[in-house]
């Protein structure tokens, strides 16, 4: 943070609050080009799921993912860091181990210092050794603002492939991370972020989500994703009409990042709040004992490289329990939701 050269004031975007809305999205991808489907493609733009994965016919799956974004904090190695660990967490997120990345590479070489550039991929290459895969090459071009990404490939057996759109009725779901990432960069980028809450963003946003590889082998374990940009309320509605169902969340037990609250109490919201929520509202109810404006605020809160929601069979829930707890999740154990029958709202959000 003490960097005289702030990169979060050379974007207009933030990490993963960079996303296009979700509304706007849709209609661009939208097309009337036939796609070509094979057998071999087990997950591709049918689905809103975390990667493409294609059966490689002995048993293992290939999985392939990318994902870049402008600065969202001002260090360059902090968010070589962040964009690193974001990007691999897509493969986590199908239950897969990443093998392989390469570089995304956008920078305003006129306007920054290219040791800066330099710096922000010396972060990545870190994240990614921490991950046990080579940085191997990539692409850079001279951009208007800074942005770097990563394109992962991974693997996975075809019988542990995590999807998004495949949780059961009755199914409890889990959060690895606590939201509020969204919050605590708008307040960095404003100059308002206390310096004992920068540790605890900088934790939580390098942090690999490499226990989805474990997961992946618990058969209970119906269906995984990782919230990012459309925050907590987006990835779950995804999650629930992929799935034919709806999702009541247990909104008192979302875990929330230390200091969140402090600066909501401040009205520090990131512009994607609202873009979220615009695209999502019209799906969610509430129910007494909610506070709807603070809600409002932390639900559709986009995060960078948030943590994973996992749906599980109910008689499934101690193996997680005892997986998360060995490994360090323990504060990440207690169900702050369930699948339910589809409902006229697709997110029931109770006390």
């Amino acid at each position: 943070m003490s960097e005289e050269i702030k990169l979060t004031q050379y974007s207009r975007g933030a990490g993963c609050g960079c996303k296009i809305a979700p509304a706007v999205l849709q209609q661009i991808i939208s097309t009337t080009v036939p796609e070509r489907h094979t057998a071999q493609l087990l997950v591709g733009n049918a689905t809103a799921d975390d990667a493409a994965v294609y059966d490689m016919g002995n048993g293992k799956a290939l999985i392939a993912t990318t994902d870049f974004f402008m600065p969202i904090v001002d260090d360059a190695y902090d968010f070589g860091q962040i964009a690193a660990a974001n990007a691999i967490s897509d493969v986590y997120a199908m239950g897969g181990t990443p093998v392989l990345a390469l570089a995304i590479l956008g920078w305003p070489v006129d306007t920054l210092p290219v040791a800066l550039a330099q710096r922000a991929l010396e972060g990545a290459r870190a994240v990614c050794a921490a991950a046990g895969i080579p940085l191997a090459g990539g692409h850079s071009i001279d951009a208007t603002e800074p942005i770097l990404g990563l394109s992962v490939n991974g693997f996975c057996d075809v019988t542990n492939l995590k999807r998004n759109n495949t949780a059961q009725e009755g199914d409890l779901l889990l959060l690895t991370k606590p939201i509020g990432t969204g919050i605590l960069a708008t307040a960095m980028k404003r100059d308002q972020l206390l310096p004992e809450h920068y540790p605890t963003l900088i934790a939580q946003l390098i942090k690999l989500n490499d226990i989805g590889a474990q997961l992946g082998q618990l058969s209970g374990v119906t269906a995984m994703t990782d919230v990012t940009g459309f925050g907590l309320a987006g990835h779950l509605i995804e999650m629930a009409e992929g799935s034919d169902l709806s999702a009541e969340l247990y909104y008192n037990r979302i875990p929330v990042l230390e200091g969140t609250k402090t600066y909501l109490a401040q009205r520090i919201v990131p512009d994607a709040t609202y873009r979220n929520w615009n695209g999502y509202n019209a799906k969610i109810s509430f129910g007494s004992g909610v506070d709807v404006m603070e809600a409002f605020s932390l639900l559709p809160d986009p995060q960078t490289n948030g943590g994973l929601l996992i749906a599980v069979q109910p008689d499934a829930l101690n193996s997680v329990v005892e997986l998360l707890t060995t490994h360090g999740y323990r504060e990440h154990t207690a169900p702050i939701g369930r699948m339910i029958a589809k409902t006229e709202k697709t997110l029931v959000v109770n006390s």
